[in-house]
């Protein structure tokens, strides 16, 4: 979480529509838009007034940016979609990278000799060290024919 000097985070909305709107370098009609768009999402206030967060401020400035290179409001709009579903995809990775790691954990932790149980080739429970499959004592030589409708 960032900090700016006065000790709020990126995330808290403290920047009404004319502040936030002379931050970006924009007129507050076009934050209007923005908003009713979905392009971006201010916190609203008890009386419904607009507060941006110093991220909400960071984002119009790529609206901006993408605009002017002549992308258009539905493309913006498509990019900031396909960016969010990135960041999600990268955190579920990283969820899963820690849980990879702690069951690799926990099999590295396993005790040498430690038994594991499998179903045996008759369907019985067996007893196997990690890693290895029971035996077959048996190999079985049947043929089954299949004859459908009968």
């Amino acid at each position: 979480m960032n900090r700016t000097p006065m000790g709020h985070d990126d995330d808290t909305p403290v920047f009404v529509i004319s502040v936030a709107a002379e931050l970006a370098g924009m007129h507050a009609q076009t934050l209007r838009q923005y908003d009713r768009l979905g392009l971006v999402s201010p916190s609203r206030t008890q009386g419904g007034g607009r507060r941006y967060s110093g991220r909400d401020v960071s984002l119009l400035r790529e609206i901006q940016r993408l605009s002017q290179e002549g992308v258009s409001l539905a493309g913006i709009q498509r990019i900031l979609d396909l960016e969010n579903q990135v960041t999600a995809l990268q955190s579920r990775i990283e969820e899963l990278d820690a849980e990879l790691a702690a069951t690799q954990a926990a099999l590295a932790g396993a005790r040498p000799g430690e038994r594991v149980f499998a179903a045996g080739p008759r369907g019985d429970v067996v007893a196997v060290r990690p890693g290895q499959r029971p035996k077959r004592t048996f190999a079985s030589q049947a043929l089954v024919v299949w004859r459908p409708g009968r």
